[in-house]
């Protein structure tokens, strides 16, 4: 968690043209990382005790004034901030999960405004809110007499984030299951480790980021899209088998090469042993490996780690597909959120791979 967020929302419930909800205030402030090539847990820290209440002196401001400022839900008027503002109804935070400091630096915050206003405090889970962004982004767009929200429920959910990896399947506000979730790490720290192998010192070093995945993909695709030479697999013998590489070294897809083969079609991720798989083929090259193969290896590295993530929205899909429902509990929209979800390939992958369903791309929230 390296990112600072502040946001000011109200509903109209009773308008009947306007939006459901307007949003007043929404600021991001990101830490610096960049000397430790990828997020430090304390400088992360430092950058929260610095930079929340600076953000929540600008979000008050950003307040709807209060034209009754002897009301019991207005904030005080002082000298500087001029009007009384509306009060809160109540304030939100992220509980979890997340890195606990982190989080601690948030939940106090909370609780401060909370206390100070007298309005309750609501812990959000982390991947709920992933989960439910893009209702969050049609009540904002929405007349609020109008019910349809988007996605409809049910819908199925594809966290992929630098901390997470999970499948849920939301089918109300509060009612959602983990279909599938990684047993070790997360695509987005494969997709980090593998780039801090792969890639040259002086790409890093030019590209002025510090979100290696982002590097990786510039340098796996530096023409963009249009490089996307990407044919799925028309079985599931060929996606798990190994695909020879010019080079004499191939990936396995994971979990495709487990002793009793049991765990092929589990309904879990697993990431770990492709990226040792890279850091092997990188250590063993060394020198010798030239920048072809390592543009030919960062594109493996991410089908690979793609092809694991759309199999298993596939393998859920189908599961649920033959439970005898209704048309109106089918799934028909897959959301993918998190941070990875911005990686043009992985559209690609799952776009080929999972074409029946309706794809919305949530705006990526940093974890």
């Amino acid at each position: 968690m390296r990112d600072d967020h502040f946001a000011v929302l109200e509903t109209a419930d009773k308008a009947e043209v306007s939006p459901a909800a307007k949003l007043y205030f929404h600021e991001k402030i990101t830490a610096n990382n960049a000397e430790y090539r990828g997020v430090h847990p304390i400088v992360a820290l430092e950058s929260h005790n610095t930079q929340l209440a600076p953000l929540v002196a600008k979000a008050i401001e950003a307040l709807p004034s209060s034209f009754n400022t002897a009301s019991s839900n207005a904030v005080p008027p002082d000298a500087e901030s001029g009007p009384g503002k509306k009060r809160p109804d109540f304030v939100t935070v992220t509980r979890g999960p997340g890195l606990l400091p982190c989080l601690a630096s948030g939940l106090n915050t909370a609780k401060g405004l909370a206390v100070a206003w007298h309005v309750p405090l609501v812990g959000v889970n982390h991947m709920q809110a992933h989960a439910l962004t893009p209702r969050l982004v049609s009540a904002l767009k929405a007349c609020s007499q109008s019910r349809m929200r988007e996605p409809r429920f049910p819908f199925l959910t594809m966290l992929v984030s630098g901390g997470h990896t999970m499948l849920v399947h939301s089918k109300t506000l509060t009612n959602h299951a983990i279909l599938a979730s990684t047993t070790d790490i997360a695509i987005g720290d494969f997709i980090d480790k593998a780039a801090r192998f792969i890639l040259p010192d002086e790409v890093v070093q030019s590209s002025g980021d510090i979100m290696y995945g982002r590097i990786l993909e510039r340098f796996a695709f530096p023409d963009g899209p249009d490089e996307h030479k990407y044919t799925a697999p028309d079985t599931r013998a060929e996606e798990v088998s190994r695909k020879a590489s010019n080079w004499a070294w191939a990936l396995a897809a994971p979990l495709a090469e487990t002793r009793s083969g049991s765990k092929s079609k589990a309904m879990e991720f697993s990431f770990s042993g492709a990226g040792s798989a890279v850091k092997r083929i990188c250590q063993g090259r060394n020198e010798a490996m030239t920048l072809d193969e390592r543009v030919d290896l960062a594109r493996e590295a991410m089908r690979v780690g793609f092809e694991h993530v759309a199999s298993r929205i596939i393998m859920a899909l189908r599961r649920l597909d033959k439970i005898d429902t209704a048309d109106t509990e089918k799934i028909h929209t897959l959301v993918v959120s998190g941070g990875v979800a911005s990686n043009f390939f992985l559209k690609k992958v799952k776009s080929k791979d999972s074409a029946h369903t309706s794809t919305l791309g949530a705006s990526p929230i940093s974890d």
